[in-house]
Parts: structure tokens; sequence; C-alpha cells
């Protein structure tokens, strides 16, 4: 009778648990698969020794986006162009902060801006918000007088990436300006549906539901169906094959689909590790500086 009653009640604690994963995923159209914010301070630049301005923008939709400016270190006229940097989807800006605060030592301005939710930024996110946010900022540094005239890039990592290329080809597309100088894309997937379905079929509790769950998530926005109208503008990928978060085949097919001028570096480092090595910053700066 024991046994029985332990076999029920482990019964009825996994239907519970089917039950709240289930609507914890259905409940956002399966965004929580993408986004995990906090509001903690990790880091803020003037603890690197770094100079920035507070920035805030305010989205069409009614909420306020908090971001942070590092200039370039060297004279103003010196600067050697602007990064527009687009974090992954964990926490905020600043635990995000090392992966770009070494540009500013090597001229280039950073713009580094937490989507809704993140950090400082207010509502809450979902796929659709996300990327009207990453268009805000763009649109913000379109204005900025200590833009103009120099090369403006986009550096992606991970979800920054899948948001960084419908943001890129619709930029383009639509000619804007300033005109993009390159697109860099760290450890990207290569699309929201896709990796969905991977990373619900490999959980035993979501396995059976891979398919209908991945339904849930809008397929305006896949990046292999994007990256290719990319171009004229230059595109990098980066992709290591230790990557244990977004795996390797997917920068392989953002690379596949992408026209030229493109360029793939394989690289070797946890996901989202890529700039703790020196030669591989190397590399970026080559790329932005052109043959």
């Amino acid at each position: 009778m024991a046994s029985r009653t332990a076999r029920l009640l482990l019964s009825l604690k996994a239907r519970r648990l089917t039950a709240l994963v289930l609507s914890l995923l259905l409940l956002p159209g399966c965004s929580s698969l993408f986004f995990y914010p906090d509001r903690v301070t990790y880091l803020t630049p003037d603890r690197l020794n770094l100079s920035y301005d507070d920035v805030y923008l305010d989205t069409a939709d009614g909420e306020t986006l908090h971001g942070w400016w590092l200039p370039a270190e060297t004279p103003e006229s010196d600067a050697k162009g602007t990064v527009y940097f687009l974090h992954g989807n964990a926490q905020n800006i600043s635990s995000h902060l090392l992966n770009v605060a070494w540009l500013p030592g090597e001229g280039y301005n950073v713009f580094i801006l937490d989507y809704r939710g993140y950090g400082k930024s207010t509502g809450a996110p979902d796929i659709d918000g996300a990327l009207h946010d990453v268009e805000t900022g763009l649109r913000w540094l379109a204005g900025n007088t200590d833009v103009k005239g120099r090369p403006v890039y986009i550096l992606g990592q991970s979800l920054g990436g899948a948001l960084a290329i419908p943001l890129a080809s619709e930029w383009t597309r639509r000619r804007e300006q300033p005109r993009l100088d390159g697109l860099i894309l760290d450890g990207t997937f290569s699309g929201f549906r896709k990796i969905a379905r991977e990373k619900l079929g490999a959980f035993w509790l979501t396995w059976p539901f891979q398919i209908p769950l991945s339904w849930t998530i809008p397929a305006d926005y896949e990046g292999v169906d994007y990256i290719d109208d990319i171009s004229p503008i230059p595109v990098m990928i980066i992709h290591s094959v230790r990557d244990g978060i977004i795996p390797f085949h997917h920068g392989e097919a953002l690379y596949e689909a992408a026209e030229e001028p493109k360029e793939f570096l394989q690289t070797d480092t946890p996901h989202a590790a890529t700039f703790v090595i020196p030669g591989y910053r190397e590399e970026v700066l080559e790329f932005m500086e052109g043959p």
C-alpha cells in the first residue's frame, strides 16, 4: 500500500510539473526560452576605468530603455568608428560589459543597450519588443553627432546576434542612414524556431511537444532567411566548436546562407567567451578595419 501511494504521489508530481512547464512555455509564446533578464548591477564601466554616459531612450510603445555610451579612448576626432553591441539572453548589460570593454582602448566608441525588462529598462521582454528596442537604439545612434561620418558596426552575441540579423537586413533594405559598415555575429543561433525545437527536444518533459510549442514562436525573424539581404554589407560569423549552448552547426548554417562579402572565424572557447582571447580580438579588429 505504501509503495502504491508513493507511485501515485510521484505520478501526480510529474503531471503537475508537466502542466507547469507547458503553461510557462505557452503563456509567453515560448519567450521564456530566449529571455532571462535580471536587474542586478554586476559591473559598471568606471570600475574598469572607462568613461561612460547613461543613455535613456523612450520607445514608441511607451517603454524606457537604458544603455551605456562608452567613448573611444582617443581624441573625439580620431575615433575609428562605433560598435553597437547587442548582448545575450541572460542578466543585463552590466554582466556583458567585459565583452566590449576592450574596444574603447582600440579607438572605437561603444553603445550597449538593455532590451525591455533587462537592467534599468522597463517592461517585459518578448521577441517583437526586443526587435523594436534594438531598432530604437540604432536610430538613436544615427542621430548621435559622435557617430556621424565614421563607420558603424553591429556586434551581436548569441540572442543579440539573432536580433541583429533582421535589424541589419531591414536597415540595409530601406537604405537607412548611416549605412552599416559591418555585422559581427558571435555564437548566434540560425533561427528562433530552430533553436527552440532543439532545446525543447533535449528535455524529456518537453520532447513530445517540441514541434507544436515551436509553432508559438513567430516565424518572421529566422536569421537564415534574412542574412542574405544584408549584402553588400560585410558579415563576420564567429562560432566555437566548443559552444555548449548554441551548437556549431548554427554558425555554419548562417555562413552558408549569407552572401559575400563574408568571413567565418572558428573559435575554441566556451559560449560567449570569444573576447577573452587576444587573437580573436585581433581578428575582429582586422575585419572592421578592412583589407
